[in-house]
């Protein structure tokens, strides 16, 4: 029988599966069960270089600016790695089955929120590829005899070949079984209506109200609520969408699930409390985030704050900050000196100098003191100090400063609040 074309993203057509050949020998399997044994207590550089390998495929070039997709697929590439591991810590050499774990689950889900096909599956090829080297080079360790060693290779290449094809098929019918679902149900009606105010298509506000059970023609405050933690809960994240409500003053807002761990979120409100109250409202639910947009009225004020919502947390996501709540009025200029983290890292050292990496008190006494639009008797009163205790602490840091505070109190201002929310503030 001819053998059919081969698949031009798929594994090549040497690395039959390990189901058309016998299992490998008793020393061969020794050895497999030695190496996924290493690679099951892998180090965290060796994960995070399999996670950035899958995420540089070109199928999701687009998306790197998607932080809830992007942890999702950081975890689903560990998962794979963890899950071929341990079979054949358990099973050396044995066909390892399809990795259908909820971390898969949950990126199904992420990509057909998104509108995207199976094919964004093909970057699992690139994780395969880093993995791989990093398995080649556990193999070495293990054995220093050829005909072991090309053996070893030659199993390792089928077995993880064969889990990668398995997987992405499993993961390919749970996206279809996913799309089927989404095309039903509230949510999806909620999401679909949306979706046309985002879009700027012509629907009455009357009617996208009706759809929403939420009126359009008022004032609101868009915010995105998600989680990157490993395990993420969806009712967590709607109770903490609850508790921002709450701290708003507000009952009935509007709510729409837009991933796996993410939500939609538009509070009828203006006037929304100080960042530190929503952060404590946020407390029991230490995994929840949540990025606020402008506050804006109408149709056009409902599409602007969520697209400055999404600005904000992307900005959270991009600097990979400690804090749980970030408000659109306050990172404005901070999302927009980022954009480009590397223009944005030089920036900082050019402004900042030496105080970027001086003692935390020093920084804060220079942003307290331009806060105070450089009065030095409320600066002290800021910070619960004595003023002399400040005016030292802004001597030592005009020392450290390439350039005098006088004259540079906007750049330093901003080169400060980058690394507050860089968590190096």
């Amino acid at each position: 029988m001819d053998r059919p074309p081969a698949d031009p993203h798929g594994p090549s057509p040497l690395c039959t599966s390990l189901t058309e050949r016998d299992m490998p020998s008793d020393r061969i399997r020794e050895l497999i069960g030695r190496g996924a044994a290493v690679a099951a207590r892998a180090p965290e550089e060796w994960l995070r270089e399999i996670e950035d390998a899958t995420l540089s495929a070109e199928y999701l070039q687009a998306l790197a600016d998607d932080p809830d997709l992007t942890a999702q697929i950081r975890r689903t590439s560990r998962a794979n790695v963890l899950h071929w591991a341990t079979w054949n810590v358990r099973s050396p050499g044995a066909p390892v089955p399809a990795n259908v774990g909820p971390e898969a689950l949950a990126t199904a889900r992420e990509l057909v929120r998104r509108g995207l096909n199976d094919s964004a599956l093909q970057s699992y090829r690139s994780g395969q590829n880093a993995a791989w080297l990093r398995w080649m080079s556990i193999a070495f360790e293990l054995t220093s005899d050829p005909a072991e060693l090309r053996e070893l290779l030659d199993v390792s290449t089928r077995s993880i070949s064969a889990f990668v094809d398995a997987t992405i098929a499993a993961v390919s019918a749970q996206i279809q079984a996913e799309r089927d679902e989404l095309t039903r149900g509230t949510n999806a009606e909620r999401r679909e209506a949306v979706t046309l105010l985002l879009n700027g298509a012509p629907i009455h506000p009357d009617r996208a109200s009706a759809r929403l059970g939420y009126r359009v023609e008022q004032t609101h405050t868009a915010a995105i609520v998600w989680s990157d933690a490993a395990e993420s809960d969806l009712g967590d994240l709607e109770r903490a969408a609850d508790a921002l409500a709450k701290a708003a003053g507000v009952s009935r807002f509007l709510s729409v699930t837009a991933g796996a761990a993410m939500l939609w979120v538009w509070l009828p409100s203006a006037a929304l409390p100080a960042t530190n109250r929503l952060e404590r409202h946020l407390d029991s639910h230490p995994t929840a985030r949540a990025a606020l947009g402008s506050t804006g009225h109408g149709v056009e004020g409902f599409r602007r704050s969520h697209l400055d919502a999404m600005t904000t947390q992307r900005m959270m996501a991009r600097l990979h900050t400690v804090r749980s709540v970030a408000r659109f009025e306050t990172v404005e200029i901070v999302a927009l000196v980022t954009r480009e983290p590397q223009q944005a890292d030089q920036f900082v050292r050019r402004t900042l100098g030496g105080l970027a990496t001086g003692a935390p008190e020093l920084r804060e006494a220079v942003a307290a003191y331009i806060h105070e639009e450089c009065n030095a008797t409320r600066a002290a009163a800021r910070l619960f100090t004595h003023r002399n205790t400040l005016l030292r602490r802004l001597e030592r840091a005009q020392r450290l400063l390439p350039h005098p505070l006088a004259g540079n109190t906007v750049r330093i201002a901003v080169a400060l609040d980058v690394l507050h929310w860089r968590g190096d503030g």
